[in-house]
């Protein structure tokens, strides 16, 4: 599992959704935790995390948001040399077949279909985990 120095964000329009996965985030002993409203603002946590000399290593986002959906900071992601590879799991009410297979076409590392629980949140990071490079 990711260690507890992981740097983590979490991407979502809503505040109470933000809440719920920062506290299962912190719940699998992951503290250090930023938060973003939607992608455009969420490039602007990368890149001064980066910059910063205290990089993000793994991204939770949802995909229905305002200004930047997910699939959109998704894409900006994968093509970004600094982020391109890092972990991007998107957390989202989107469940259907097709929807699956663009965010899969366009590079997400996993996916989290709203609601979803502890024990499920847990495995996905824990896959997420046991991809990485």
């Amino acid at each position: 599992m990711f260690p507890p120095e992981t740097n983590v964000l979490i991407v979502d329009d809503m505040k109470p959704m933000r809440a719920l996965v920062k506290g299962q985030t912190r719940a699998l002993g992951l503290k250090n935790i930023w938060e973003a409203t939607n992608g455009k603002e969420a490039l602007g946590v990368l890149e001064s995390q980066l910059k910063e000399g205290n990089p993000i290593h793994l991204i939770l986002s949802d995909w229905n948001m305002p200004i930047m959906t997910g699939i959109d900071f998704l894409l900006a992601v994968r093509s970004s040399p600094h982020f391109k590879a890092m972990p991007f799991v998107m957390i989202t009410a989107e469940g259907e077949k097709q929807q699956i297979l663009l965010a899969i076409q366009r590079g997400v590392t996993n996916y989290i279909t709203k609601p979803f629980t502890p024990a499920a949140f847990k495995s996905k990071l824990e896959i997420v985990w046991s991809k990485r490079k």
